[in-house]
């Protein structure tokens, strides 16, 4: 379990906790200490920073769950693809970043790639034994955050502490400023495309205030299914550990005699243009959606520390994103070297911005 007292880390332990056929072998975390937590499940292997392979090679995991956030979990998704071990992913950035590569992996592995985003798990299950050729389209679905409805002029000057509440979802910082920004879907956007062998242009992006419909699948006859719930990650969690068992969990069955009202609205993407942006990302191809993943980390983080305003988290990307050269990667270097540079482009544009008071 690789980020192990982040928000999935420690919901998945709960999972694991309520049944015994699943036990952990190895626990990595960024910089939390992992005595405790380790000597709680009876674990040997446990890593605090730096590249997990070696833990990994280490410990000999049936099933890695990567929970690592951003491009730093992209060096276990590589490890576990490329040797064919079962991979639960809820790391979207290395997919995101890495793709053609990390699909060539996957396909000299061979082993099962399991999606713990609550939207691509919903696909996944509503796809499950069903031939691409019957889809017609994918809809992805999100909240809209905590600024939906709001224009460019109402997030003028917004608080970090304003965008860290969440209406529907408990997660940790960084996801949930991309929740707020529409960057999260953007890169569930493009993860989707690599999962799922799907054109962008048949995968849609719609909002559903409640986090009850996690996903939908068109079919060419016109008909859909979609994939409905509570918003609880250890419903995903749950799936991706136990397939294709599909474990009991404690989550509640939803209720469709209480009133429920499913409603659905397109995003505004002129307000929060990120989801533009990735899109953009991921039709030009090569590297590019590796910068964009590159910048929005950056520009996050700025904004985290107070040192950019929200609006200038997409201005960055974009900035990066018009500079990038884009050249597809031949290797991990080729890729890590894509990554720095976009790096180094988002903390020049970053500097200079005005930031709030507040």
């Amino acid at each position: 379990m690789l980020g192990a007292t982040g928000s999935i880390g420690r919901q998945a332990l709960e999972i694991i906790a309520a049944h015994p056929q699943l036990e952990v072998c190895a626990l990595s975390s960024g910089v939390q200490p992992l005595d405790a937590l380790a000597a709680r499940h009876g674990v040997g292997h446990t890593q605090v920073g730096g590249d997990p392979t070696g833990l990994l090679e280490a410990s000999c995991p049936d099933l890695v769950l990567n929970a690592v956030v951003g491009f730093a979990g992209l060096p276990a998704t590589l490890w576990a693809l490329e040797r064919g071990v079962d991979l639960a992913l809820a790391n979207k950035e290395s997919l995101v970043a890495a793709g053609e590569l990390a699909l060539a992996a996957w396909k000299r592995g061979g082993g099962r790639l399991l999606p713990v985003d609550s939207e691509h798990s919903a696909v996944f299950q509503c796809l499950e034994g069903r031939n691409l050729d019957s889809v017609d389209s994918l809809v992805l679905t999100g909240s809209g955050g905590p600024f939906r409805g709001f224009t460019r002029a109402d997030l003028d000057g917004v608080t970090t502490e304003q965008a860290l509440a969440h209406p529907t979802w408990r997660m940790g910082p960084k996801i949930t400023i991309d929740s707020a920004t529409l960057a999260n879907k953007g890169l569930e956007l493009i993860e989707a495309h690599f999962l799922f062998d799907i054109p962008y242009g048949r995968i849609e992006v719609v909002l559903q205030p409640t986090s009850i419909v996690h996903a939908l699948v068109r079919l060419r006859d016109g008909g859909a299914l979609a994939h409905l719930g509570y918003p609880d990650m250890r419903v995903p969690i749950a799936f991706a550990l136990t397939y294709p068992e599909r474990a009991e969990t404690p989550v509640p069955a939803l209720d469709f005699a209480s009133g429920l009202v499913l409603e659905f609205q397109s995003p505004d993407v002129e307000t929060f243009p990120l989801l533009s942006l990735a899109r953009e990302a991921g039709e030009g191809g090569g590297t590019l959606p590796c910068a964009f993943n590159a910048a929005n980390e950056v520009a996050v983080r700025r904004f985290l520390e107070g040192a950019l305003p929200f609006l200038g988290i997409a201005d960055v990307v974009g900035a990066v994103l018009a500079e990038a050269d884009g050249a597809p990667a031949r290797d991990l270097e080729d890729l890590v070297a894509a990554d720095t540079e976009a790096r180094r482009l988002a903390n020049h544009r970053a500097v200079g911005h005005e930031v709030p008071i507040g």
